[in-house]
């Protein structure tokens, strides 16, 4: 039995290394993907994990397959395919210092996953299905994460979710609003953003959080807020933990993922469903994600960046 299978994209994260002399960047090529980067905490500290995806029969696509292979998760359902390249994202800063994303993907490997690439019957043997949006972009991929979705809600099993926006994927926001709410609608645990609830709703992360009880049936939602931490809200309680300062931040690609599937890791610790956690249990969920989270900042990638227990057991505020 898996305590956690995702479906969704696996790609090469190329992560800003140094700028040339002539104002070209020299990257980095990391492991990543915002569903890989989600199940790399849950493997690494003893979850049963899985991973249905799809990436090039070329290098870095056997590549990061062994890689998913070497962080523990199950690695059957990565597909390996000769009709697209790997998809491959540049993360690079702006004149702010905020991540600016670009992606060779037109089309990219992860957005071919189609339902003839699925043994739905693996579903039957999760307690959990997590998914976001950075493959439903565009079909076959959408329909089959609708298909999966589905299939996992009508089964029973838990349903957890990250919208992870990433704007210059869709041909129009509105689009993407609407992938979004799709996926809201079928959770049963939300990780997001504070920009994201801002995207959505043009609210505050509380009354965000508020809102996707309320109206979209949500169990158990964490609205991150970068180095200010996180809110979390169920039907007993709501509250707020920071983030871990004093830091040396090297790279913040993969850290919402990362405190996602640590928060995924507490709620299983747990044995409770999601909206019978007291406020204190999810202050301490939400606490042990953060400090994660934060510590994944001070190292470069996402999968590879992911602190061990021992590590963030000694890092936990007091």
């Amino acid at each position: 039995m898996y305590d956690v299978i995702a479906i969704g994209e696996l790609l090469i994260d190329f992560t800003l290394d140094r700028v040339q002399d002539d104002g070209y960047p020299v990257m980095a090529a990391h492991p990543g993907g915002s569903v890989a980067n989600f199940l790399a905490p849950l493997a690494k500290y003893g979850r049963k994990t899985a991973l249905l995806s799809k990436v090039g029969n070329d290098a870095l696509g056997r590549q990061l397959a062994a890689t998913v292979r070497d962080a523990g998760i199950d690695a059957g359902g990565v597909i390996l395919t000769e009709e697209a390249f790997t998809t491959l994202a540049f993360v690079t800063r702006d004149a702010n210092g905020e991540r600016e994303f670009s992606f060779a993907r037109k089309p990219g490997a992860d957005t071919l996953l189609s339902l003839d690439d699925i043994d739905l019957s693996i579903l039957d043997q999760t307690r959990i299905l997590h998914f976001g949006t950075v493959c439903m972009t565009s079909d076959p991929a959408r329909s089959t994460h609708y298909r999966v979705v589905d299939y996992a809600k009508q089964a029973g099993k838990l349903i957890t979710f990250d919208p992870n926006l990433r704007e210059n994927l869709w041909g129009h926001l509105d689009e993407a609003k609407g992938q979004m709410l799709w996926g809201l609608s079928r959770a049963d645990v939300v990780k997001i953003s504070d920009n994201e609830v801002e995207f959505l709703f043009g609210c505050s992360p509380e009354e965000g959080a508020k809102r996707l009880l309320e109206q979209y049936g949500v169990k158990l939602v964490f609205v991150t807020l970068g180095k200010d931490g996180c809110h979390f809200r169920n039907r007993n309680g709501a509250g707020r933990v920071p983030g871990l300062t004093g830091l040396q931040v090297a790279d913040t690609t993969g850290a919402g993922d990362i405190f996602g599937g640590c928060a995924v890791h507490g709620l299983l610790e747990t044995g409770l469903h999601p909206d019978e956690l007291s406020e204190a249990q999810m202050r301490s969920i939400a606490s042990f994600a953060c400090t994660a989270a934060s510590l994944s900042t001070t190292r470069l990638g996402g999968i590879s960046a992911v602190p061990s227990l021992e590590e963030v057991r000694a890092a936990l505020p007091a």
